[in-house]
């Protein structure tokens, strides 16, 4: 199948202090919550701009976990192993300060990060941030560079209370949450700095394919959430478990009818690829205005 991608009508090239334009276009995944996918998204997103033709850059900032770089890890092994010619993104590695004064390690991490933001902004079309799961430095240093900002949330009450308090009757939302303040902070900034806004963008992973009552609840009420803080909503990814399968090969959806993979491919795969397609559809990323998604 092939598809076009279209790009949101007010996407503008970024720019710096001296008016010159930003080569990359950053993209975070971000959530202070554990579990909700963020690597996955971020793996496969990362692999998607690889195969549309663009050069990615590539920051995992969870620094204790680090899921995102044990992928590519286990993806450059795969190829070694066996000679398939997947692609590859750049890498740039952050690690915690180990300093015992506070600014001094903060201002240590923040050094390291905007050398390594400048260095793959220099050789990539896009830099893709896996921003770790809680409110640390590093976080709101992540979140404040970005272009697109996507927080993958699993399609739960428990989860969306990440985003805001809501009223179990009406569904109204009583008050955003630490989080979303969190990013209404980086959004100003980023506005103050570039005077370019956040594209924020919310993805309802896991979604029960039953019209189920919570389903529709939890519909309703990030509808009325996504009115007052300013965020769009996308489709996510379902339930399955051949995005974990496809771990410690370092593979995505997107590889397996590459020769070499040995992986069978089967119409779940089909299914679990779409939602790929449709997210980058969602997306709408400055850039690839007219680019058709084969895979």
């Amino acid at each position: 199948m092939v598809l076009t991608v279209m790009t949101a009508p007010n996407a503008t090239s970024d720019r710096d202090a001296s008016g010159q334009t930003r080569l990359a276009h950053t993209i975070v995944v971000g959530n202070e919550k554990g579990g909700a996918g963020k690597s996955t998204v971020a793996m496969h997103l990362c692999v998607a701009l690889l195969r549309m033709g663009m050069t990615v850059g590539v920051m995992d900032l969870d620094v204790r976990q680090r899921s995102l770089a044990r992928y590519i890890e286990n993806r450059s092994r795969w190829i070694r192993n066996t000679g398939a010619p997947l692609p590859m993104p750049e890498v740039a590695r952050i690690d915690a300060s180990q300093a015992r004064d506070l600014d001094a390690a903060e201002a240590e991490e923040a050094r390291h990060f905007d050398e390594s933001l400048r260095r793959l902004s220099e050789k990539c079309n896009f830099i893709i941030i896996d921003a770790p799961g809680g409110d640390t430095f590093l976080s709101r240093l992540a979140h404040s560079s970005a272009d697109t900002l996507i927080t993958p949330l699993n399609d739960s009450f428990v989860d969306f209370d990440l985003l805001g308090d809501v009223d179990p009757q009406t569904l109204e939302v009583a008050r955003p949450s630490f989080y979303a303040e969190l990013v209404w902070e980086c959004r100003k900034q980023k506005a103050q700095q570039t005077r370019k806004p956040i594209d924020w963008i919310v993805m309802r992973n896991r979604m029960s394919p039953l019209d189920a009552r919570n389903k529709q609840r939890v519909g309703e009420a990030l509808d009325n959430l996504s009115r007052r803080v300013g965020f769009r909503i996308s489709p996510g990814l379902s339930e399955r478990v051949i995005y974990r399968e496809l771990f410690p090969m370092g593979l995505s959806l997107l590889d397996l009818t590459d020769a070499g993979t040995g992986v069978a491919f089967t119409m779940s795969h089909v299914a679990a690829r779409q939602e790929i397609r449709d997210l980058m559809i969602v997306l709408k990323l400055p850039g690839l205005e007219g680019k058709e998604i084969s895979f």
